[in-house]
């Protein structure tokens, strides 16, 4: 009966009849309680120093939180030592955040300071038991710039469509950093890829540096495959790590304590924030996020509960020097795609309908094509074989000279002004025939090719039976290399001027409609 706690009202009661003059066994006996029990709290709260109506001026839980700090303090150690021990121990608790700090390195601070003190062992003992007292539990220590845990809220804000009136739920991210607690929150439209890495990313130049490591829950845009031993990252997020030079280490299923810091956070934010929003309209994500900034600077300027300091305080003591610091370019989010090496040594891109050069020793060959909004990256395993600064016109050809073979490199040459170039020497008429050709919205490769089998076919026939089967082609609108290689094996281009067509006569008859007819 000693050692269990009581409710906030019944030590209300034993302060209150305390100070009406009752002993110690009339309260136990009007309270039914044990008098060891009235005789622990009545010396916890002699040894604060307060008086009994100013402790009953006190909140039920600064009462309880009240008597929780002075028992902390066993009968044994309510000496000098013990006393300047336990005085001690909230500057180990924040200093243990720093990076390389030890409770070894902090006891030789303590000793340094008071020489009496004790030692090591018992040191590590009592801000055990300290710890557990003024925190409920153990908590785990975070080195100072080690982690940044990030979540979505489960309950989701709003925003009106100020065109048509309709109300869209957003998504709330929420990151935390482990050691400050220092807390950044934005709201999106959706937990997809895009927006998901965008958040990240405000939340690292928010905090103005990059952490050792990433601690997403196993939402899809993160882990693409949950596991508790080697989940399968998204890539996505695996390239925005890179960028960003920092680890993903997504908490385990079903273990909601990997991520408790950010969790609480969440909590958090639905009574600083949501409550805050809840009778406010706002038309749009940016709007919605400029009020979000504003108290999310209240809440972390707020002192911890207990505590002196506040998240900010530790951020800007502790947790921000400890930051990596942030790459000069942000990211960009990128696409992937497997493609084969042709034998023209390229691969091609089908949403951009482009062709990317690689080396010829891969034709064949699977690779990888990573594009972002200015480059393509190939790979082959893990290797990158070929780079290239992405085209935004269709039909385009990027090649390196140095990827094609030796006998191949001569198609590097290829473009549209060499094909009429070499068209005009033949003539006027093979000339419009292959700028016709090139103006097709057909792969360039495919132009190209028809261009080289027209123009090829002068070194068998001469120029001038080209030239006249070009002009023939022209005249029937039948402009192609299979179509042109047909009038010259069959001398239709000898027959150019039979090929003139007859003039249309107009036939006039009573019982033909004119076309006043029809107006």
């Amino acid at each position: 009966m000693a050692n269990k706690s009581i409710g906030s009202v019944m030590i209300r009661e034993i302060i209150r009849m305390k100070d009406k003059g009752l002993s110690h066994s009339q309260i136990s006996k009007n309270l039914g309680k044990s008098r060891t029990t009235i005789v622990k709290y009545l010396t916890a709260f002699e040894l604060s120093g307060l008086k009994n109506k100013e402790l009953l001026e006190l909140c039920s839980e600064d009462l309880y939180d009240l008597f929780e700090a002075q028992n902390a303090i066993l009968p044994s150690d309510k000496d000098v030592i013990h006393r300047d021990l336990y005085a001690f121990f909230p500057y180990v608790d924040k200093e243990l955040k720093r990076v390389g700090v030890t409770r070894f390195i902090l006891w030789q601070e303590y000793k340094q300071k008071y020489p009496q003190g004790i030692m090591y062992s018992q040191f590590c003992d009592h801000y055990s038991r300290w710890n557990k007292k003024t925190q409920g539990y153990m908590p785990t220590v975070y080195k100072a710039g080690e982690k940044l845990f990030i979540d979505y809220a489960g309950k989701k804000l709003h925003v009106i469509d100020p065109q048509t009136g309709e109300i869209k739920a957003v998504e709330v991210f929420v990151g935390t950093l482990g050691s400050s607690q220092y807390t950044y929150v934005e709201a999106s439209f959706t937990q997809r890829v895009p927006d998901f890495l965008n958040s990240i990313q405000n939340c690292l130049h928010f905090f103005g540096g990059v952490p050792g490591c990433i601690v997403p829950d196993n939402l899809k845009s993160a882990v693409t495959k949950a596991d508790k031993y080697e989940p399968f990252i998204n890539e996505q997020f695996a390239g925005f790590a890179s960028h960003y030079d920092t680890s993903i280490l997504s908490a385990r299923p079903l273990k909601p304590k990997d991520k408790s810091l950010v969790e609480g956070a969440v909590n958090i934010s639905y009574t600083r924030i949501y409550a805050a929003l809840r009778n406010k309209e706002f038309f749009s994500p940016a709007a919605l996020n400029q009020a979000i900034k504003e108290l999310l600077a209240g809440y972390n300027a707020a002192p911890f509960q207990k505590k002196a300091h506040s998240r900010l305080d530790l951020f800007q003591e502790i947790e921000k020097q400890a930051l990596k610091p942030l790459p000069l370019d942000k990211y960009e989010l990128k696409q992937y795609k497997i493609a084969t090496v042709q034998k023209n040594c390229h691969v091609f891109y089908a949403p951009d309908k482009n062709y990317y050069s690689a080396p010829y020793a891969f034709i064949g060959k699977k690779v990888k094509l990573i594009l972002s909004q200015n480059t393509v990256e190939i790979y082959h395993n893990q290797s990158r074989i070929a780079l290239h600064v992405r085209s935004q016109k269709p039909y385009a050809y990027l090649t390196v000279k140095e990827h094609m073979p030796v006998s191949h490199t001569y198609n590097t040459d290829w473009s549209p002004d060499y094909f009429v170039s070499w068209a005009a020497r033949i003539g006027s008429s093979a000339k419009e025939c292959i700028e016709t050709i090139l103006q097709r919205k057909n792969y360039p490769e495919q132009n190209y090719k028809s261009c080289m089998g027209i123009l090829n076919l002068s070194g068998k026939t001469g120029k001038e039976r080209l030239n006249n089967a070009c002009k023939r082609a022209l005249l029937y609108e039948a402009v192609g290399y299979n179509q042109i290689k047909n009038i010259l094996e069959r001398g239709l281009d000898k027959q150019l001027e039979a090929a003139v067509p007859v003039e249309t006569v107009v036939i006039l008859h009573e019982n033909i409609r004119g076309p006043e007819y029809f107006a």
